[in-house]
């Protein structure tokens, strides 16, 4: 079987890179005693894999973990058993069983959801209110990271939702194996739509990963 398992990153380890989540989540594995599968070979290791690697300096609320068991366990005893063994900023709030012919998790990924809370009250306002032209834009130019060299492309596509209240902006933006369209991205963008040149402070909450369901809506992945 295998343990799809939803946990935390906390904002006071919003700093860590994904490598020391990946280190603490099979730390926390190790200590819990539960029966764990782990690869044939050499240097042998849990099998454990997760939806989608969170940047570093950003926080998530659901963040998916796929864990591969030797033998079965309960839903009940994975998410206790590792919320001891975890740290307060990385616990499991859900935990669902599934058969080891499940689809793998990053396949089926679709979008994020995140919740970007800027620091600054004054460019808040003036970024929500610059929303309605740059969507009204045929298109929306940003710049890619690539391993070599930055790229332009055009990130409207990759919008599937973006609004603001208050000090917040919440946008649901296309990550899928292929391409992505990441929150700087789009924060880039929209500042130069909002004729801010200088830097706005931001703290990135990525809320929830999404897959897409029979209807083609976007849901939660951990639910498909």
């Amino acid at each position: 079987m295998r343990m799809l398992a939803v946990f935390e990153k906390g904002e006071r380890i919003r700093h860590i890179g994904h490598l020391d989540i990946q280190r603490s989540v099979q730390r926390g594995l190790r200590r819990s005693g539960l029966p764990v599968a782990y690869s044939n070979g050499f240097n042998p290791h849990i099998l454990v894999t997760f939806a989608s690697a969170l940047s570093t300096g950003a926080c998530g609320k659901r963040e998916i973990m796929d864990v591969t068991m030797e033998e079965d366990v309960s839903e009940q005893e994975f998410m206790e058993k590792m919320n001891r063994a975890m740290p307060p900023e990385m616990q499991l709030s859900e935990a669902r069983a599934v058969d080891r012919k499940h689809s793998s998790l990053p396949p089926m990924l679709r979008a994020a959801r995140y919740d970007l809370l800027i620091r600054e009250e004054k460019y808040a306002a003036r970024l929500i209110d610059a929303i309605p032209s740059m969507m009204a834009r045929e298109t929306i130019p940003a710049m890619r990271k690539t391993k070599t060299a930055l790229k332009e492309c055009d990130i409207k596509p990759l919008i599937f939702e973006l609004n603001g209240e208050g000090k917040h902006l919440y946008a649901t933006l296309v990550l899928t194996e292929r391409e992505s369209c990441k929150p700087g991205m789009l924060m880039e963008a929209l500042c130069r739509e909002a004729n801010i040149t200088e830097e706005v402070r931001v703290l990135i909450t990525r809320e929830a990963l999404l897959g897409e369901n029979e209807e083609g809506k976007l849901v939660p992945l951990e639910t498909l």
